[in-house]
């Protein structure tokens, strides 16, 4: 059980804002180290890191289907979002990306690496 559920819930949430942030913003930070589809992998991981993260705070299939249902939700919203800009462009490859994320985080934490949080906190209680 997570003694910091709180925490551990504010910044997944604060998360969230910031994934949502960087795919509205105008002009977000760009990594070119040359891949022309490093922004696929970088939807993937953001994903994985999202569903990764509340699958840790919760372990009840039900809720895991929320999230999973919630993100894949969220990263069509997103990409609805920019192909009604002007600056950004909706993508049917950012949308696989994202909910290829998704099902690989559920997939990771229905084995046993789902305790970094859990690790966490006996680390801060040393």
């Amino acid at each position: 059980m997570l003694v910091y559920k709180n925490t551990w819930l504010t910044l997944g949430w604060v998360m969230i804002a910031l994934v949502f942030y960087l795919s509205l913003t105008p002009s977000p930070p760009e990594i070119d180290i040359g891949f022309k589809y490093i922004d696929k992998i970088e939807h993937f991981i953001a994903y994985v890191i999202l569903m990764g993260w509340f699958c840790q705070i919760y372990k009840t299939t039900k809720t895991r289907i929320f999230y999973f249902v919630f993100f894949i939700a969220m990263g069509v919203l997103i990409e609805v979002l920019q192909g009604l800009g002007t600056v950004r462009y909706f993508e049917y490859s950012d949308m696989l990306a994202n909910s290829l994320g998704v099902a690989v985080a559920w997939f990771i934490t229905k084995a046993r690496y789902n305790s970094l949080l859990l690790s966490l906190e006996k680390m801060m209680k040393n």
